[in-house]
C-alpha cells in the first residue's frame, strides 16, 4: 500500500494536508506519561487512499484521529458510529476493537470543556452563537443539543446550510431551539450576540494573514465571551480584545478533544497539564 508508515506506531492522525498537525507531540507526551511509549504519528492520506487506509488500520492500528477533509467520508469505511455521529455526519476518533472500526466525535466534548475552563460556562441551558456551520460546528452543535443547550444560533454565508442544520436539531432535540441567519444580517447578529453566553468563530477565515473577518467586527458586543476555534491571534481576536471580551482560542478545544480520544483508546486518564504544556510550547 503506498502509505508511508512506521510499523512501531499504533496510533495516528490522518488528513490531507497533515504536516501542520500538533496532535502527535501532544498525544505522545500523554502516552509516555502513562508508560505506553510514543506510539502516535501522523499519516498523510489523500481521499483516494482513505478506504485502503481503513483496511490497513484493521490489522495494525489501535486507534486514530481524523481531520480535514475526511471527517465525513470516513463514515462509509467504518463498522459502527455513535448516534451523535450519525446526526452530525462527522467522526474525528476511531478505535479498533478486534478488527472492527468504531467512530466517535470528541469535538463537542472538547469545546464544552474549553468553555467550562475559560468562561466557567456550562453547555446545559446555555445560549450559543456560531459563525459558520462547517463540519466541526455541526459536530459541536449536536453534542451541545444532547447536553441540554437551550438555544443555538447559526450565522452562515450559505443560509440554506445553516437552516438545514437548525431544522435537524429542532427535529431531534425539541427542547433545544436552533435558528439560522445570514452572516450579513447585522440586526440578527447584534440581537443574538447580545443574548449569547459564548460567541464562537467557527470558520477557517483567519488562518491566513490576509483573510477578511467573517463578520463586521464592530458587531461584537462589549464584555461578552468570545471563542476563536483557530489557535492564533486572528483579526476577530484583536477586535474582541478591543471590545474587552473574554477570549479563548482553539488550543483548548484541541487539548480536550485529544484527551477524550486518549480515554476512548486506552481507558486511562491522560495527564492534561503535560499535554497543555506541550501544546503551548509548540504554539509559541
Amino acid at each position: 500500500m503506498p502509505i508511508e508508515f512506521n510499523s512501531e506506531k499504533t496510533y495516528a492522525v490522518i488528513g490531507d494536508p497533515i504536516k501542520h498537525s500538533l496532535s502527535p507531540e501532544m498525544q505522545n507526551i500523554a502516552f509516555k506519561d502513562a508508560n505506553l511509549g510514543e506510539p502516535y504519528t501522523k499519516i498523510h492520506i489523500p481521499s483516494d487512499l482513505l478506504e485502503a487506509f481503513c483496511c490497513f488500520a484493521r490489522e495494525g492500528i489501535k486507534g486514530f484521529n481524523v481531520t480535514v477533509p475526511h471527517k465525513n467520508a470516513i463514515i462509509s469505511c467504518l463498522d459502527e458510529i455513535s448516534d451523535e455521529c450519525k446526526l452530525s455526519g462527522s467522526v474525528n476518533t476511531v478505535i479498533n476493537r478486534d478488527g472492527k472500526l468504531y467512530g466517535y466525535s470528541t469535538d463537542g466534548y472538547g469545546l464544552a470543556t474549553a468553555f467550562k475552563e475559560a468562561f466557567n460556562i456550562d453547555v446545559k441551558n446555555g445560549k450559543f452563537s456560531f459563525i459558520g456551520c462547517g463540519g466541526a460546528v455541526k459536530a459541536v452543535a449536536f453534542y451541545f443539543a444532547t447536553q441540554g443547550a437551550k438555544e443555538l444560533m447559526f450565522f452562515n454565508r450559505t443560509v440554506a446550510s445553516a437552516e438545514e442544520l437548525a431544522q435537524k436539531i429542532n427535529d431531534n432535540f425539541p427542547k433545544c431551539k436552533a435558528s439560522a441567519f445570514s452572516i450579513s444580517d447585522e440586526n440578527s447578529i447584534k440581537e443574538n450576540f447580545a443574548n449569547s453566553d459564548v460567541i464562537i468563530q467557527g470558520t477557517s477565515l483567519g488562518l491566513k494573514e490576509n483573510d477578511p473577518s467573517p463578520i463586521n467586527v464592530e458587531l461584537l458586543p462589549k464584555g461578552k465571551n468570545f471563542y476563536e476555534t483557530i489557535y492564533k491571534e486572528t483579526k476577530m481576536v484583536k477586535a474582541a480584545k478591543a471590545k474587552n471580551m473574554k477570549i479563548a482560542d482553539g488550543r483548548s478545544m484541541l487539548l480536550h478533544q485529544g484527551a477524550e480520544s486518549f480515554r476512548i483508546w486506552t481507558g486511562l486518564e491522560p495527564n492534561i497539564e503535560l499535554m497543555r504544556k506541550k501544546l503551548d510550547e509548540l504554539l509559541q
